[in-house]
């Protein structure tokens, strides 16, 4: 048995569940998530517990077993407290705002930056340097950190650009260094 794949769920309080078409649907305060469940897997909701099952011990059985229960456990965590990535942007002139359903940023080149918010998605900007993307979808909000960080990815040699807050950058010593 998977150990990860075991393990019960239990709803919060104002968290509702349903599968239906091969998929589970999970709506909360913070937002809806659904995600398809793979054929071999079942997953069954007695008194706000949640327990996945599996119907043979095939090797990609089970592996999909512990994945569905951690794809079901976030979402259940992402609809009810929610996710959240925080970027700093490091640089002299660089700035971040938000105006409408848009994040404006400058970022050191000849045109100012725009990228558009996705469905789902809350973009906060805190003293025009830090970002805080958040949302109930944990994949989506990482890859709308990923896509934001890649705009300006962190230089190795001045250690401008776009980084996570958590992320440590190694700096190089370029090229007076190597003498």
């Amino acid at each position: 048995m998977s150990r990860i794949g075991k393990q019960s769920i239990t709803l919060p309080a104002g968290v509702k569940f349903r599968v239906a078409d091969g998929s589970f649907h999970v709506e909360g305060p913070k937002g809806k998530v659904s995600q398809a469940i793979p054929a071999p897997i079942g997953v069954e909701a007695n008194d706000n517990v949640l327990k996945v099952t599996r119907k043979d011990d095939a090797r990609q059985t089970r592996a999909l077993h512990g994945l569905t229960r951690a794809l079901l456990a976030n979402a259940v965590q992402g609809v009810s407290k929610g996710f959240s990535k925080s970027l700093d942007i490091v640089g002299v002139g660089f700035r971040a705002e938000v105006k409408g359903r848009e994040l404006q940023m400058a970022l050191g080149y000849s045109h100012p930056v725009v990228f558009s918010i996705p469905q789902g998605i809350d973009i906060a900007v805190d003293k025009n340097t830090r970002i805080t993307v958040s949302g109930a979808d944990r994949q989506k909000v990482g890859q709308v950190a990923a896509e934001i960080r890649g705009l300006r990815e962190p230089d190795v040699y001045k250690g401008k650009g776009i980084r996570y807050s958590d992320e440590r950058l190694r700096m190089k010593v370029g090229k007076a260094g190597s003498k």
